[in-house]
């Protein structure tokens, strides 16, 4: 699978003679190179192992697109990872079949892989000011054994519907988006995921919309409706389980994105207020919602339950009797998912992580002076959609999502540090 050989902002091109002078002046400082730091990576017989200390990058602030994939954007300094250790360590990630690749395809595209890694690193902040910050291992890990393949995936995937696109007569209109559903348990890192790969499609000439199914929460007025039509069951007092969506605004938005195909077309994105109503939430008046300009080439569609079906009543009922309704009401989100052209299920072996993680972010919300749940709340919170974890999650992590195409459906495992491991 050949990853991007260009990085550009969507209407800047790249110079090609932009390049020429820089190259010479790489030729003067190629003695210089031996004077450098040593090398980040280890051998490539092994993995990088965990030493108790962050490791060091080659690290020098070259000319303006000294590297073969700079992006058009001013010059700045750069990290390097030697192009001869990164295959072996990307072969280290647990993911590299799964997502379809071998040592020998990040080996041909070693410049790409490069190249997106530093984006990465300045998109998640790990370059400090003046591009001095040293990375850790946990780091580069994160880069380039989890999200960069993720990426490799979701590209692939791209151009498989956009050759399925032309092969059905699209070769001279542009092809609908793609439709990436991505499900994961609350708290596993999945928006850093989802902002990355937003990010990635950006650099490589690709325009990305992100939506959530928290933008397509019922009103504050459609959560009390449904609270007061169903007393006593604290599945439904809150938002976040299956019947506290409106299911129309997200078909409705879903649709419009898989329409915007035109230059100039726009789309307003629906976003919603946790903070309204003292954090039982609203949603926000239309004139505050983004808005995503045509053509769109990827939608990332995310959410906690993203892919459950509903089981058999009894089999809710044998959970907690007040799962019932919510699986009733599950049956109706089939509407979401017949629009996702892809899947990405990220899956945990242990749901109570789901508690320990949410715990976490609210002790560092409270850290910071900023006002956060009690642990006693944030078990509240998360006892809530356990349920529906024990009922769902094993149907979704054996098969996927119902009627989907093993193909086009990527399952990968993370520990509870929120690390890709091997199944």
């Amino acid at each position: 699978m050949r990853l991007p050989l260009r990085l550009s902002r969507p209407g800047r091109p790249p110079c090609a003679s932009t390049f020429r002078l820089p190259l010479l002046l790489l030729l003067l400082l190629l003695p210089l190179l031996s004077l450098l730091p040593p090398l980040l990576l280890p051998p490539p017989s092994h993995c990088l192992q965990p030493q108790g200390r962050p490791s060091l990058l080659l690290s020098f602030r070259p000319p303006h697109a000294l590297h073969p994939l700079a992006p058009a954007r001013p010059p700045g300094p750069a990290h390097v990872i030697p192009a001869e250790d990164l295959p072996a360590f990307v072969a280290c990630s647990p993911l590299l079949q799964r997502v379809g690749l071998s040592q020998a395809d990040v080996q041909r595209d070693v410049r790409a892989w490069g190249a997106l890694g530093h984006e990465l690193a300045q998109q998640l902040g790990f370059l400090g000011k003046g591009g001095k910050a040293q990375l850790g291992e946990a780091q580069l890990r994160r880069i380039f054994q989890y999200y960069l393949p993720v990426f490799s995936w979701c590209w692939r995937q791209l151009q498989l519907h956009r050759a399925q696109a032309a092969g059905g007569g699209a070769a001279d209109a542009q092809a609908a988006p793609l439709v990436i559903g991505i499900s994961a348990p609350q708290g596993c890192g999945k928006t850093t995921v989802v902002e990355s790969l937003e990010h990635l499609f950006t650099v490589t000439r690709c325009t990305a919309a992100t939506v959530s199914i928290d933008d397509f929460y019922l009103t504050a007025q459609g959560q009390a409706a449904l609270r007061e039509a169903h007393p006593g069951n604290r599945l439904l007092e809150l938002r976040g389980n299956a019947g506290s969506h409106d299911l129309p605004l997200g078909v409705a938005t879903l649709s419009a994105l898989k329409h915007a195909t035109a230059p100039g077309t726009k789309v307003a994105l629906p976003r919603y207020d946790k903070s309204a109503f003292s954090g039982r939430g609203d949603r926000s008046p239309p004139s505050q919602w983004p808005a995503v300009q045509g053509p769109v080439d990827v939608v990332l569609f995310e959410g906690w339950m993203l892919g459950f079906q509903p089981v058999h009543h009894d089999a809710a009922a044998a959970v907690d009797p007040q799962l019932e309704e919510v699986n009733v009401r599950l049956a109706e989100y089939s509407a979401w998912h017949d629009l996702v052209d892809a899947w990405v299920i990220i899956q945990v072996a242990d749901v109570d992580w789901v508690f320990e993680w949410r715990l976490q972010a609210e002790v560092a919300m409270r850290a910071t002076g900023k006002p956060g749940m009690t642990d006693d709340q944030v078990r509240d919170f998360v006892t809530r959609y356990i349920p529906a974890y024990k009922a769902y999650l094993p149907a979704l992590y054996a098969d996927g999502p119902r009627g989907s195409d093993p193909a086009s459906t990527l399952h990968l495992d993370i520990d509870q540090g929120r690390n890709p491991v091997a199944k």
